[in-house]
């Protein structure tokens, strides 16, 4: 299995840091996790985007999904697809108003927005907890806590499993869904603050907290704020997990 990271920068886009954006590989498939602010450009340098076999996004907010509008765009209007994407209609995994909401960058107006439809290209499976698979991968799902409906995902091939936490805060399903997975990629968005009212992400501390109590093999911190304090992030992150921590970078793969 090998993970791929196109972007990575936590609510909104940095100097040549792109939001929330994945590749995985793995059993001779491919699926995209995210795709954030900036993250097509990336993933077109490494795959054909006609090649993808899934699409997964752990939530709705523009920073996990805004080039999804993209992938749009080039799978309807591309003038010679290599095969009918009415007919191979590409999978996304999401939550549950999916269609709708991403359907609002395609309509011209309000009245449009009412015959706006992209099921036409994407067949479109609404998340819950529990396992989905997408050809010999299995992706296990759990339920987050975020201020949107938002999912965790723990993705497996061949004896080895990445999880990626989406945006949550610290929870007993994150804990749950990562015990044991050789990668956590975690949502690390600031450094701990004391009197901090945190319903929306984690910290660098706590997501070495988290992978301390799942047990993982190594921590990745991603969904970091342009404007935080990236090493202090990692540092906190350090001081409490004791396995291999580093920030993710555009770029940077993994193989597991």
């Amino acid at each position: 299995m090998q993970l791929t990271v196109l972007g990575c920068s936590g609510s909104a886009p940095g100097p040549d840091l792109p939001t929330s954006g994945y590749l995985v590989e793995a059993g001779g498939v491919r699926i995209v996790m995210e795709l954030g602010s900036g993250v097509f450009a990336p993933l077109t340098r490494l795959c054909d985007p006609f090649d993808l076999d899934a699409v997964l996004l752990s939530h709705l907010h523009l920073d996990h999904c805004a080039d999804f509008g993209s992938l749009t765009v080039y799978r309807r209007d591309h003038p010679a697809p290599p095969y009918d994407v009415r007919e191979r209609r590409l999978p996304v995994f999401a939550p549950s108003h999916a269609p709708s909401r991403l359907a609002n960058a395609h309509a011209a107006d309000r009245a449009a927005l009412a015959t706006t439809d992209l099921t036409d290209t994407f067949d479109f499976v609404p998340l819950a907890p529990g396992r989905y698979a997408v050809g010999p991968v299995e992706v296990e799902v759990a339920a987050m806590r975020h201020i949107c409906e938002a999912y965790g995902f723990r993705i497996s091939y061949g004896g080895v499993s990445l999880v990626f936490s989406g945006d949550t805060v610290p929870c007993p399903e994150l804990v749950r869904l990562a015990t044991g997975a050789d990668l956590l990629l975690a949502d690390s968005a600031w450094r701990e603050q004391a009197g901090r009212a945190n319903y929306l992400h984690m910290s660098g501390q706590e997501a070495g907290e988290v992978a301390k109590a799942a047990g993982v093999g190594r921590l990745v911190l991603t969904h970091v704020l342009p404007w935080s304090d990236r090493d202090g992030v990692l540092d906190d992150a350090a001081d409490a997990f004791p396995g291999p921590v580093s920030l993710a970078t555009p770029g940077a793969t993994y193989t597991l």
